[in-house]
């Protein structure tokens, strides 16, 4: 790679970054239907001619910051069955505790459906093939889990950022508990699923997450 080539994917990156965060700086100040490609520009100090090289529109600019958030994630039950938990990447909401720059995306109403269906997209296929292999319960039903638990996880995380709540921990244990013996309730205890957790992390592509949130 030639150094100009080297520059101009430095220069790209940067650009991209910087939108992004403009973005997300934005829609702590407004809700996502009333920002616009020139409040973007004109905060980012860009022209609308840069802006649209890298992107097609604010949408385009949303999926690249779930693209962001989604790189490193666990599927919930990789997180709550999986041995070595130093060895296991971010749940989900660990990972919005941690990096706070995305916690305007779970208080966003237009934002929120959007954001459960990416993490939906990137996750589902994954955790209900493993429930149905590991349970009797049928695809509707594995479904049906998936979709309540994550449901549950965006209201909590709603909750708990717009009360300020600085309890995760506590609260994270007691989740924990709860979604752990409702699946554990599904599961077929034969000596095939005696070993099931140990093998579980290379089972499921990871992605997503259900049991953690904000401070």
């Amino acid at each position: 790679m030639s150094e100009k080539t080297r520059k101009q994917d430095r220069r790209t990156r940067y650009t991209r970054q910087t939108i992004k965060d403009t973005f997300l700086e934005l829609l702590k100040q407004k809700s996502f239907t009333k920002i616009t490609v020139t409040e973007i520009c004109k905060n980012a100090e860009i022209n609308r001619g840069t802006f649209y090289l890298h992107y097609y529109d604010i949408h385009d600019v949303l999926s690249d910051i779930f693209n962001d958030m989604t790189q490193d994630m666990l599927t919930t039950v990789d997180h709550l069955f999986c041995l070595n938990q130093k060895s296991c990447s971010y749940p989900f909401c660990q990972k919005i505790q941690m990096e706070s720059q995305y916690r305007a995306l779970f208080l966003d109403d237009a934002i929120a459906p959007i954001l459960l269906e990416k993490i939906a997209e990137n996750t589902k296929e994954g955790y209900v093939t493993w429930l149905m292999s590991h349970s009797l319960l049928t695809f509707e039903q594995a479904e049906s889990v998936f979709y309540f638990q994550m449901n549950g996880c965006l209201s909590i995380n709603r909750l708990m950022l717009r009360n300020h709540c600085n309890d995760w921990k506590q609260i994270q244990t007691v989740i924990d508990k709860f979604i752990k013996s409702g699946l554990e309730s599904f599961l077929i205890h034969d000596q095939r699923e005696e070993n099931a957790s140990d093998n579980f992390c290379s089972k499921i592509s990871p992605t997503v997450t259900a049991s953690s949130t904000l401070r």
